[in-house]
């Protein structure tokens, strides 16, 4: 009989000890430059976007980045209606305008299983750690969750 290779397991038993704290976040008045500028500097590929109060309103990731970009590029518009061909423009699409509006999210407390379970069910790459406030304090990225496997 053939050896079997050792199973890895998850060394994390909350939220807490996954996330990376701090999450960048973006206005949703941002432009898509902004973003665009501010992920690349700080190596995100996942961003919230907060409204005016702090709170957290949607979520823009890189997929929806290079989307929008690709489409403004074939489908050039601007504010009000269509502008005449081969002029240049400046996009002032938003975050708003193009995030998913939905922010999953757990407490901290949460166990590392259910995060796993939560990714899975939803097919995202990402979940938000919050406080007891609404507040967000953290991410969890696929990343995250292979770096505590062990």
């Amino acid at each position: 009989m053939g050896t079997y290779p050792a199973r890895l397991t998850l060394q994390a038993d909350t939220a807490a000890e996954l996330m990376s704290e701090n999450p960048i976040s973006l206005p949703e008045h941002a432009t898509v430059s902004d973003a665009i500028a501010l992920m690349a500097r700080r190596g995100f590929s996942v961003a919230p976007v907060i409204d005016a109060a702090g709170r957290a309103v949607g979520v823009v990731s890189v997929s929806d980045l290079i989307i929008h970009e690709r489409e403004f590029e074939l489908f050039p518009r601007t504010p009000g209606g269509d502008a005449p061909i081969g002029e240049p423009q400046r996009d002032r699409t938003t975050v708003a305008d193009i995030m998913t509006p939905a922010v999953l999210s757990v407490r901290p407390n949460a166990l590392a299983g259910e995060v796993v379970r939560i990714m899975n069910s939803y097919r995202v790459h990402h979940v938000f750690v919050a406080d007891e406030t609404g507040t967000l304090i953290g991410v969890i990225g696929t990343s995250d969750l292979v770096r505590k496997l062990g």
